[in-house]
């Protein structure tokens, strides 16, 4: 059976609040991390989900375990207290975040060579352009 569901972790890490969305589709684990700012309170978290979740961007999906969860109440309850008092972020997450920062890093420097590129060649052109001007004075 494939688990299916979505968590999220705010805290405070250095000045602002993050907020964690960790997605776990069948055994893969993808990650997209959010800055609130100032302490959101729960509606606007609520109201951050409802209108923002389908534009937030994952990390590329990462191998992991699905834990089993039992059906017993007084042990999800347990896990719910449990789940509450733990601090930052799970190691899988923090590599999830990690790949999703080396890709941004990789689109943004092809892109920026890329105009670098287009930049020379447009300078390329116009000397060309203002040789061939020089020589039509004849």
């Amino acid at each position: 059976m494939d688990a299916e569901g979505v968590t999220l972790t705010v805290f405070f890490e250095g000045q602002f609040w993050v907020g964690v969305f960790e997605r776990i589709s069948g055994d893969k684990l993808s990650v997209c991390r959010v800055t609130f700012g100032a302490e959101p309170k729960d509606h606007e978290v609520w109201e951050f989900i409802l209108k923002h979740y389908y534009g937030l961007r994952f990390s590329p999906a990462v191998e992991t375990k699905a834990k089993q969860t039992a059906d017993n109440p007084k042990r999800r309850q347990r896990s719910a207290k449990k789940q509450l008092q733990a601090l930052g972020i799970g190691t899988r997450s923090q590599q999830a975040l990690q790949m999703q920062r080396e890709e941004m890093k990789t689109q943004k420097k092809q892109t920026s060579k890329e105009q670098k590129d287009a930049e020379k060649q447009r300078q390329f052109e116009l000397k060309q352009q203002k040789r061939k001007a020089k020589h039509k004075g004849h």
